[in-house]
């Protein structure tokens, strides 16, 4: 599908890597510098808002999302035996740049993203161009322990559980319920199964331990984080700024465990694009 939206050229296809079909997205032209962003744990791209990607396009990039293995359009596995690491999930990553001829990108990672993208910026420093950190942490562990019983088969139910889960993990600035729910529905009937995701993507984990190599991070690298982020408490992003050499620690005030909700896409489009 490709289209035109407010200017900005927007494309999406499924594309090969590493043996499976990835689903691609793309804002902008790709004669601008590359952005790669990278969802969290068992989030297709769809939470990676419209609006926000044809902004970060409008500033100068050549925007690109894509479904994780599992999620939304990409090649599902059968439930609860996933056939992959977390470092298969880093390497779809680097498989979308190299379908799409991009030698190296600009990277921002929500969480599981984040790590993906810590990742990256370890084995192959060559392949990042800047590094934007998002609600996420060295090693993935977390403190959070909600996790509701939910029939991810049935749409109604699996629609109330997402929309509960972005609730109980958000803030004040988190969107209202309806626009939740519509978001929801977008991402059930876009998904072959969301059990298979929520599972999977936990079974995978987040790849190689990296902690004792994250001084060795070369590019240019920004730790965005939420002050009521309840997953990953206060000493997972001051680590993180403390340990990657350059990098610096911007706190966003009244946001939680969530993609950047609209009230401070301002402060974060700017932060990336900087």
């Amino acid at each position: 599908m490709r289209l035109t939206t407010m200017g900005c050229v927007v494309t999406e296809t499924l594309m090969p890597v590493n043996g499976i079909q990835v689903c691609v997205e793309t804002f902008g032209e790709p004669a601008e510098p590359p952005l790669l962003l990278l969802a969290g744990e068992a989030n297709s791209m769809d939470w990676w808002d419209d609006e926000f990607c044809r902004r970060l396009a409008a500033g100068g990039r050549f925007v690109i999302r894509y479904d994780h293995r599992d999620t939304g359009r990409s090649t599902c596995f059968p439930v609860g035996v996933p056939g992959y690491t977390g470092l298969d999930l880093m390497n779809d990553a680097l498989g979308v740049l190299d379908a799409l001829g991009v030698p190296a990108a600009h990277l921002v990672g929500f969480s599981l993203g984040g790590a993906l993208g810590m990742r990256i910026a370890v084995r192959h420093p060559r392949r990042v161009l800047g590094l934007t950190l998002l609600s996420t942490s060295a090693d993935g562990t977390t403190t959070d322990t909600t996790h509701a019983e939910v029939d991810w088969s049935n749409r109604k139910a699996a629609v109330a559980g997402l929309v509960a889960e972005v609730i109980a993990h958000g803030g004040p600035f988190t969107p209202e319920e309806p626009q939740l729910r519509r978001l929801a529905e977008r991402v059930f009937d876009r998904s072959a199964g969301l059990a298979a995701a929520r599972d999977n993507h936990r079974l995978a984990g987040y790849g190689p331990p990296i902690r004792d190599r994250l001084g060795d991070i070369t590019a240019p690298t920004v730790v965005l984080h939420g002050t009521l982020d309840q997953r990953f408490p206060a000493e997972h992003p001051e680590e993180l700024a403390r340990v990657i050499p350059g990098a610096r620690l911007v706190w966003l005030d009244g946001v939680g465990h969530e993609f950047p909700p609209r009230a401070v896409w301002d402060r974060v489009i700017a932060e990336i694009l900087a």
